[in-house]
């Protein structure tokens, strides 16, 4: 059964710091690129950062200089570190895994979700 636990959201200051982490079970984590992704209430659910099996990563324009996104293959955790946070980093943080197989199959899980509110 595959698991994608997410932890670490809570309120945060503006300007201020937060870690989230992911722990996956039941995938071949290192073959997965792992993601975060975000939904603000009313909007779409956009791409924050991903971190491929090779360790290359990719974020979206918003992230980009205040988010890390790293991975622990011997822990098979994914985290992703925001600084600088705004108002409108508001949202609920998903975490996914996601795989092409040898055949085209694509094998995508995601985590339920933690929520993360900026917020004086």
């Amino acid at each position: 059964q595959v698991q994608l636990v997410e932890s670490g959201g809570g309120l945060v200051q503006p300007g201020g710091s937060l870690r989230l982490f992911c722990a996956a079970s039941g995938i071949r984590f290192s073959l997965h690129t792992m993601a975060w992704y975000r939904q603000a209430p009313g909007k779409q659910r956009e791409m924050v950062a991903m971190i491929s099996g090779d360790g290359s990563t990719t974020y979206a324009e918003f992230a980009k200089g205040r988010s890390a996104i790293s991975r622990d293959i011997a822990k098979d955790t994914v985290s992703l570190q925001m600084n600088s946070l705004k108002a409108e980093d508001t949202a609920v943080y998903y975490c996914n895994s996601n795989w092409i197989g040898p055949f085209g199959y694509e094998f995508d899980y995601w985590g339920q979700g933690t929520q993360v509110t900026v917020s004086s």
